[in-house]
C-alpha cells in the first residue's frame, strides 16, 4: 500500500479520492492549475466548484508549487481531464521523481493523437515508464463517493503488483476495488461509455422511453466491445465493472454530465447551448472524435457513436438521427 499520495487536479473525483485516502490515514496533496481555486478549497474546507456541499478533512493538504506537489510521493494520481493532459503534464514533467508510478482516473481519448490517458503520459514522461502507469476506473460518481454509499471501482495495470498495489490503496468498506490486467480494455471502456451516455440523455430529453434506453445501452455495449476488441482489449472487461458497470451508471445516473448535456439536447437545447450550461468538461463529447477516428482507423461499424457524432458535430436533427438507426437492415444480433 502506498502511504503519501500527491494528485494532480482539483475536480471532483480528484476531491473524492483525496478525501478517501485521508480516511485511510494515508498523506494526500492535492495540486491544481488555478491557485484561487485551490486557495478556496483550502480556505473553506470545501470544493464548491466541483464537489459542494461535502467538507473537506483537515488532514487533506493542498499544494500550487510544481515541484514541491512531487516531493516525497510514492504514487501520484492524475485527475486531469483526458483533453487537457498534455497540457498539464507537459509543464509537471521535470519534477516527476524517478520509479513513481502514476495512477490515471481520466477517461477518455485525446483528439489528433488518440492516445489513452497512460498512453499520453507514457509518451511525456520517460521517467515514469520505469515507476508503472495504472487506471482506476468504474461506476465512481464522485458525489456518491463522497457519501460513503457502496461502490466499486478496477485498478487497472499490466503489472498485477502494481495493479494490486493501487487496490489495496484505495480500498474501504464501502469502497471495493477490483484489480484487472487489461488496461487498454479499462481504458477504452471508461472512455466510450461516455458517447452512449450523450445518447442515453438524448432519449431521456426525447422522451423516447425505457424500451428504447435499453436497446441503446445493449447496443451501445456491443459497439465499445467490437472496438475494444479490435484494439486488442479482452473481451470479458466490457462485461466487467469499468464496461457494463460504468456504462449502467453514467446512462442512468441524473448528475451524470454526459447525459445530463444528451438530455438538454434531446430538449431542444443545440450542443453549444447545451455545453454551456455546465462548467464541467463534459468528455464524451471531444471523446466522440476521436472514436469515430479510431472506428474509421480499425474498420469497425459503430452506427450510435457516428449517430452521436452527427448530431453534436454535424447539426443533425435528433428525430431524423434516432429515426435512421432504427431503419438501418435487419440483421441477426
Amino acid at each position: 500500500m502506498f502511504k503519501s499520495v500527491s494528485i494532480i487536479g482539483d475536480g471532483g473525483m480528484g476531491t473524492v479520492l483525496g478525501m478517501l485516502l485521508c480516511e485511510k490515514k494515508i498523506a494526500a496533496r492535492i495540486w491544481g492549475y488555478d491557485s484561487e481555486q485551490l486557495a478556496q478549497m483550502a480556505r473553506d474546507r470545501e470544493n464548491r466548484k466541483f464537489l459542494p456541499g461535502y467538507g473537506l478533512p483537515d488532514e487533506l493538504a493542498f499544494e500550487g508549487d510544481d515541484e514541491r506537489i512531487m516531493a516525497g510521493a510514492d504514487l501520484i494520481v492524475s485527475a486531469v481531464p483526458c483533453q487537457f493532459m498534455r497540457r498539464i503534464w507537459s509543464r509537471l514533467r521535470d519534477h516527476v521523481p524517478e520509479r513513481v508510478p502514476i495512477v490515471s482516473v481520466a477517461k477518455g481519448i485525446e483528439n489528433g493523437t488518440l492516445f489513452r490517458p497512460t498512453e499520453i503520459l507514457a509518451e511525456l514522461l520517460v521517467s515514469v515508464r520505469h515507476g508503472g502507469l495504472a487506471a482506476l476506473s468504474g461506476p465512481t460518481i464522485a458525489d456518491e463517493l463522497a457519501r460513503k454509499l457502496p461502490a466499486t471501482a478496477c485498478a487497472a495495470c499490466c503489472d498485477e503488483q502494481l495493479a494490486r498495489r493501487v487496490q489495496r490503496t484505495f480500498s474501504l468498506p464501502w469502497f471495493r476495488v477490483y484489480s484487472n490486467t487489461d488496461i487498454v480494455g479499462v481504458e477504452l471502456a471508461g472512455a466510450m461509455k461516455n458517447i452512449i451516455a450523450i445518447a442515453a440523455g438524448i432519449i431521456d430529453g426525447t422522451g423516447s422511453g425505457d424500451n428504447a434506453k435499453a436497446a441503446l445501452l445493449t447496443r451501445g455495449l456491443a459497439e465499445i466491445a467490437r472496438l475494444g476488441i479490435a484494439m486488442g482489449a479482452r473481451p470479458k472487461t466490457f462485461s466487467g465493472l469499468t464496461g457494463l458497470g460504468d456504462l449502467v451508471t453514467t446512462c442512468i445516473s441524473p448528475t451524470g454530465r454526459n447525459r445530463s448535456f444528451g438530455e438538454r439536447i434531446g430538449k431542444g437545447q443545440t450542443a453549444e447551448q447545451a455545453r454551456g450550461a455546465t462548467e464541467s468538461v463534459v468528455e464524451g463529447i471531444a471523446t466522440c472524435e476521436s472514436v469515430v477516428a479510431l472506428a474509421r482507423r480499425y474498420g469497425v461499424e459503430m452506427p450510435i457513436t457516428q449517430a452521436v457524432h452527427e448530431v453534436i458535430f454535424e447539426d443533425k436533427p435528433v428525430r431524423k438521427a434516432i429515426a435512421d438507426l432504427m431503419k438501418r437492415q435487419l440483421k441477426a444480433e
